[in-house]
């Protein structure tokens, strides 16, 4: 009964894809919705592209293993990037009227920034997007009985159809289904889980010592490693195509930044949910925690009922639909939009359109490959934010709000801390690799920055 649920729950996406295509003419409408979603569409899309498998499998493993501090990075740190691109982000980019991140590089930096600022970001999602296949071939593994492969595959079918039919309509309109059975699903587990172990007082009392503490200790080490936990997603989601599209589908500037900062305070308290089942598992049932990853859902097969079961499942697996639907979408957009049309700027809208659905059918192969041989939902999310924090955070940020910003600055601050980060991340440096890549990226915008001037002070002498 269960995997018949599940199976008619993948089958009812299709059909709202199929049924979210009639409503696409243009480019704009499949990547942007036609900048049309109103608020409630366009917080439960914000949402939903966030609360993925590492809010369910990732961080309750991350949790029971090292409590407050080893979540400091989700969900804490994905709730202040939503906050950050609500408060400083949303408006200023909606106003712009464009279609895909790397546009505001063309306008801001010129022709090159944009080329590079794509080819950056698109292998940026490809780790994310592997989590999230890894995540679902796990679980239809789990209730189906089936091989991995063969359940990374199925589900990859499924999101890819509804993905290239419906494009920003589909995936808004499902994303709306998903965050009500996300929100209903583990708020009925939570409650459940809270009567079994009698309140949050057993948990508390046979938690470590240390467990909920949520600032590290005062050395020059952990507070380097606690920011870098703060800022891996919170400063390094920023700079995403996803978050983008967001912003830009929704009907006016006021409801795109309504929608963004609704969906931060969303995130923080609907992804603190499986946080708590996740610790009444490991107290109820401590055998459980040899799970890994699969902690929570191999908890709700052991342990509940068949209606909890089916209520979890419906949640779990919506969660990661509509994150993997999401990330797929976003740089097959810049594919299309950034590189293809960057050589060939006579290409026809519809033309354009074509090649984005190409992409997201190529982006996700890659996707697959990376899924079946990657190891941890939590980490491959996390190197996905890495990357983007490192190359494309400085120049968007000074790009909007310092004049002084140039090309030099934007494409040297891209380079060196994308090499950077690369180099320490070889080297296994004592402290988080990312740190040194954003500063080698600060330093490459100043670099370019000082060296215009004294060009500007030479010619002029």
């Amino acid at each position: 009964m269960l995997a018949v649920s599940i199976l008619a729950y993948l089958l009812a996406n299709l059909g709202i894809g199929l049924w979210a295509s009639r409503r696409i003419s243009t480019t704009q409408d499949f990547v942007l919705a036609g900048r049309r979603l109103p608020l409630i569409l366009a917080a439960s899309a914000t949402f939903a592209t966030w609360f993925g498998s590492e809010t369910i499998m990732g961080a309750p493993t991350e949790f029971v293993e090292h409590g407050v501090l080893g979540v400091i990075e989700d969900p804490f740190g994905a709730s202040l990037c939503l906050l950050l691109v609500g408060l400083f982000f949303a408006r200023r980019f909606y106003k712009m009227n464009i279609i895909t991140f790397c546009d505001f590089f063309r306008i801001r930096y010129g022709r090159n920034a944009e080329l590079l600022s794509a080819l950056l970001i698109i292998p940026s999602y490809f780790s994310w997007i592997a989590a999230q296949l890894l995540a679902m071939g796990i679980v239809l593994k789990v209730v189906l009985g089936w091989s991995l492969i063969t359940c990374i595959l199925g589900s990859s079918v499924v999101v890819i159809l509804y993905t290239i039919w419906g494009g920003m309509w589909s995936i808004s309109i499902t994303d709306f289904v998903q965050t009500i059975m996300i929100i209903v699903g583990l708020a009925i587990v939570a409650t459940v889980l809270y009567n079994k172990v009698g309140g949050f007082t057993p948990l508390i009392e046979s938690a470590p010592p240390g467990f909920f503490k949520f600032y590290p200790d005062f050395t020059f080490k952990a507070s380097v490693e606690y920011f870098a936990a703060w800022i891996t997603i919170g400063l390094g989601s920023i700079p995403q195509q996803d978050v983008f599209q967001r912003v830009m589908s929704a009907k006016s500037a006021n409801v795109s930044v309504k929608a963004t900062l609704s969906s931060s305070l969303m995130y923080l308290t609907v992804a603190l949910l499986p946080l708590f089942i996740g610790l009444c598992g490991h107290h109820l049932y401590p055998e459980s925690d040899n799970d890994g990853q699969l902690i929570i859902p191999n908890m709700i097969l052991k342990h509940m009922g068949l209606p909890l079961q089916i209520v979890f499942f419906g949640a779990l697996v919506s969660a990661i639909l509509s994150t993997t639907s999401s990330a797929i979408m976003a740089p097959a957009a810049v594919l299309g939009e950034n590189i293809f049309k960057f050589f060939n700027p006579t290409l026809t809208d519809q033309q354009l359109l074509r090649i984005i659905r190409c992409g997201i059918v190529v982006i996700t192969g890659i996707c697959i490959v990376m899924a079946v041989r990657g190891d941890s939902i939590f980490e491959l999310v996390a190197e996905s934010s890495a990357f983007s924090l490192v190359s494309l955070f400085v120049p968007l940020a000074a790009g909007l709000y310092w004049k002084a910003t140039n090309q030099l600055g934007c494409i040297l601050s891209m380079l060196a801390g994308l090499a950077a980060w690369l180099v320490c991340a070889y080297m296994e440096t004592a402290y988080p690799p990312l740190i040194f890549g954003l500063l080698a990226s600060i330093f490459g915008m100043l670099t370019g920055i000082v060296w215009e001037k004294v060009s500007t002070i030479k010619t002029a002498s």
